[in-house]
């Protein structure tokens, strides 16, 4: 008796917004949970509202406070390395929403000149956003990198560059590397010499298709991830750029399947895309695990210390993940790397598990080599990890998802006697999640 009515007290508070997911955390919003995690609800309904709502990270429960307010439809965030700012970005009214993580409070909006997929955020207390749509009055074509002032809650530049796509920060923040669609030109912004008399600029022609890029840990080399054949170019490949020289000088080109992602762990650098438009067949990867799905990804290893890569262009050793744009890259504290794409296949339905369910991520194992492609469905628009758990959240199919990344499966797990199978229940369409404190 007790548990039903547990049970029917856990269903009401599901669907308020100031319900719990698993058992709420007592409302004390700045300081009463010691590992916050912010994630950004965007579709409103009778019992939900947008905006960033706060998980308890050690439980994996909602916090019983309100929303943090974050525009009318909250999605993609960005924030600082010290993670005291945090911007989300507002795709209804094109805006940067400023919040204060560690009061928990909006500061501030600021309109950008378009949409945007790409911020960071340095602890300058400026933000950037890759606007490809912003316009000038005289000059060259839309475009821009948008220059945030976050303390003063307003835009203070807009740097051209011709459909910006993407922006990748250096370690100290003194470099912006700004990647555009359709262009085989990298441009290189220096955030401290905006709005002086200085070029703040520099722009690199010689690539196939830029689309990302990763950073050593000194700063002084860049990854730069030659999207190829998927982006409308030749081939995938990386290409070692030194910014040490002035100008920078070309290292190393070392051709993979695909790339239009990364994430650097040691000295192999994971390397994630398609190589073409639609992936190659997943019946040609030796490798692959039996799939409704036509079209895989790839998921290449570099080896930095020969510069070579033994799973470029080999059906025999090619390591097979889900297909679609992957720009999502995460790995867990114990060596899972997650990997998520948009616009992949689905198979199958997650409501009704008969058969292959598939969706848009892939967990590769760094230790072992297997990949696993949980049964779900949906874009993967968020990751995060933590440095003192063994979980990773996914935002996929708009739910918020929690993986024990001890068996690479949703965690499992029981309080008062409802089982919890790692969803964490939110009313709203759920977009990206971030730890706001260290943990």
């Amino acid at each position: 008796m007790r548990a039903a009515l547990l049970l029917a007290l856990f269903v009401v508070a599901s669907l308020s917004f100031v319900g719990c997911g698993n058992v709420g955390t007592p409302p004390t919003p700045s300081s009463g949970v010691a590992a916050r995690v912010l994630a950004s609800q965007s579709a409103s309904s009778p019992v939900a509202f947008p905006g960033l709502v706060i998980i308890d990270g050690q439980i994996d429960a909602l916090v019983r406070a309100p929303a943090i307010s974050a525009g009318s439809s909250p999605g993609l965030m960005a924030i600082s390395p010290d993670r005291t700012t945090l911007v989300a970005f507002d795709s209804t009214s094109n805006s940067a929403e400023i919040v204060n993580t560690q009061k928990l409070t909006s500061t501030g909006s600021i309109p950008l000149g378009g949409s945007t997929t790409s911020m960071v955020v340095l602890d300058t207390g400026f933000g950037y956003a890759a606007v490809p749509a912003a316009s000038f009055e005289a000059g060259p074509s839309p475009g821009a990198i948008q220059v945030m002032n976050l303390r003063a809650g307003s835009l203070a530049a807009s740097v051209s560059v011709p459909n910006a796509q993407w922006v990748v920060a250096s370690p100290d923040g003194s470099r912006l590397l700004v990647f555009s669609a359709d262009s085989d030109v990298m441009t290189i912004v220096y955030p401290l010499l905006v709005n002086t008399n200085s070029p703040d600029t520099a722009t690199i022609a010689g690539f196939d298709r830029p689309a990302y890029a990763v950073f050593s840990s000194d700063g002084n080399t860049a990854y730069v991830l030659n999207c190829g054949a998927q982006c409308g170019g030749t081939q995938a490949s990386v290409q070692v750029l030194n910014l040490s020289t002035t100008p920078p000088t070309f290292g190393p080109l070392i051709p993979v399947n695909g790339a239009t992602i990364g994430f650097l762990s040691g000295s192999t650098l994971y390397v994630a895309g398609t190589g073409t438009p639609t992936g190659p067949l997943c019946s040609s990867i030796i490798n692959a695990a039996p799939t409704a799905a036509k079209y895989c990804g790839t998921l290449d290893l570099v080896d930095l210390t020969t510069m070579q890569d033994p799973y470029y262009n080999n059906p025999a050793t090619e390591i097979a993940i889900t297909d679609g744009y992957h720009d999502r890259i995460d790995m867990s504290v114990n060596g899972q790397l997650f990997i998520g794409s948009y616009t992949c296949t689905n198979v199958g339905d997650v409501n009704d598990p008969h058969g292959e369910v598939r969706g848009c991520l892939s967990i590769y194992n760094t230790t072992t080599g297997a990949v696993v492609i949980p049964p779900d469905n949906g874009d993967v628009t968020g990751l995060q990890s933590f440095a003192s758990r063994d979980v990773e959240y996914v935002v996929e199919g708009g739910n918020v998802r929690v993986y024990n990344t001890l068996t690479d499966t949703l965690l499992i797990y029981t309080y008062y006697n409802i089982v919890e199978t790692g969803t964490i229940l939110i009313t709203g369409y759920m977009i990206d999640v971030k730890a706001i404190d260290f943990f």
